[in-house]
């Protein structure tokens, strides 16, 4: 619903982006570092950043290895 939205909804959905990727039409992904996240956040240091936005994805671990020789 619109009444739930908050501000602080817009910057998590934001920042949950940037550092976890956005898919490129080309099927790349592009993405900030936590580091840099947590400098245009504001954050003193990346940890809050890590804890709070950073999402594990296995997705993007299938097939990483494909090319490796073992």
């Amino acid at each position: 619903m619109i009444s739930e939205l908050l501000p602080g909804s817009f910057r998590h959905t934001f920042s949950s982006k940037l550092v976890n990727g956005i898919r490129q039409p080309d099927g790349s992904l592009l993405c900030l570092s936590p580091k840099q996240v947590a400098d245009l956040l504001g954050h003193s240091t990346s940890e809050i950043t890590e804890m709070y936005y950073v999402k594990r994805d296995n997705t993007r671990l299938f097939g990483i290895t494909d090319g490796f020789a073992f």
